[in-house]
């Protein structure tokens, strides 16, 4: 889960990080009395989960409260890549002497945290990396130990900060990794940190993606959420247990096993360029019990996409065998009745697959149809999303 930078911002607070006092504002009027409450100079920024606000538009100084209120009324509604800002935070100024990188991540490929930080910060990272990959320090740091002090201070060394700012930005870096650890993330960053002319390091920006696997350890995550951009099939799903992706595209995905549906996407990705170039419409991973009832839910939540021509049912039979899946597709199709309206192609594999192929051909369900093998239904749903 992304956060919002207001919410990275009151994050990084509770856990001692220096940052600006901020205000959120809905309306250009609240703007107003947010820049009266702050006073000074303040800055109005969109708040949205994605980069190049400040290219868009959707960052502005402003001097004044009438000029904070105007700023925030050409912000709110602007479109920054495909996100429509509903919200802006008025923070206090700063005066900036330097701009600093500063990042803890987890490192998948190495299966370990890495941290990148540069004296080079207020510019994208990936343009930096690219540009001048020199100017990055990438350290690697033990999940074990995590960023002590000391730890701290190579990274600054590493990343080429003055002599007479080392420990200042270490002791910030070791405060940040506390949120990164704490609240299990898998992202803080902070762009740009920054030394102001009076001396201070300041965090001004910073962004924070949560682990939603270790939700169950931080029940005030919830506080967090963003109800009303969460895509309504996606809130269903979760709400069900479900662990489900919308996409845009016309063939419905349920398989059993994240891998298996992952490869099920890009067959039917290949598939669809031989039939009007439909695609995948969902990711859905019903795990490993595929009862009457979890497959209802799954259906459920893939009908109701009305992108959705066909769906592809894609099961391999291992821990729940292959008739009980097909009972629990049978029995859906009943739970849902005349909700079920679109055609669904059934590959089952594995445990019991001869039994369960034989309960599906019984059931004679008119939407039904069963594939040999994943290519062939992976092209008949294809076929059936483009003719549909």
């Amino acid at each position: 889960m992304d956060l919002y930078e207001y919410q990275a911002r009151d994050l990084f607070e509770q856990y001692g990080v220096p940052v600006l006092a901020g205000i959120v504002a809905d309306t250009p009027e609240e703007a107003r009395a947010a820049a009266e409450k702050l006073g000074g100079v303040v800055v109005v920024k969109a708040q949205v989960k994605t980069g190049g606000r400040g290219k868009a538009g959707g960052v502005k100084v402003a001097t004044t409260p009438d000029d904070a209120a105007a700023a925030a009324r050409s912000i709110l509604g602007l479109d920054i890549k495909g996100h429509i800002v509903k919200r802006v935070m008025v923070a206090a100024g700063a005066r900036i002497a330097q701009e600093f990188y500063f990042s803890v991540l987890l490192d998948r490929a190495n299966r370990s945290y890495l941290s990148l930080t540069s004296v080079e910060g207020g510019m994208e990272i990936e343009v930096l990396a690219v540009e001048r990959p020199e100017a990055l320090a990438r350290i690697e740091v033990d999940p074990i130990i995590g960023i002590t002090h000391d730890k701290a201070r190579d990274i600054a060394v590493a990343a080429k900060f003055p002599s007479e700012l080392v420990d200042r930005v270490a002791d910030v870096f070791v405060k940040l990794y506390d949120v990164y650890k704490s609240e299990d993330a898998t992202l803080v960053e902070v762009n740009p940190l920054i030394l102001s002319e009076d001396g201070d390091i300041i965090a001004l920006d910073g962004k924070v993606s949560l682990d939603e696997n270790a939700a169950f350890r931080h029940p005030n995550h919830v506080q967090f959420e963003d109800a009303a951009a969460a895509d309504p099939l996606e809130a269903k799903a979760k709400a069900l247990d479900l662990n489900y992706v919308k996409l845009d595209g016309e063939v419905g995905i349920i398989g059993n096993g994240a891998g298996l549906v992952m490869s099920t996407l890009d067959v039917v990705a290949y598939a669809g360029e031989r039939h009007g170039g439909v695609k995948p419409a969902n990711f859905l991973d019903i795990g490993g019990g595929a009862s009457a009832t979890v497959m209802a839910n799954g259906l459920s939540i893939v009908l109701g996409d009305p992108q959705v021509k066909s769906v592809f049912v894609n099961v391999f039979g291992g821990i729940t065998a292959c008739d009980a899946v097909a009972n629990g597709i049978v029995g859906a199709l009943a739970e849902l009745g005349a909700s079920a309206n679109k055609p669904l192609v059934v590959r089952l594999d594995g445990n019991s697959v001869a039994e369960g192929r034989r309960i599906l051909r019984e059931a004679a369900h008119p939407l039904v149809s069963l594939a040999d093998d994943m290519d062939q239904g992976a092209d008949t749903a294809a076929r059936l999303a483009n003719a549909a």
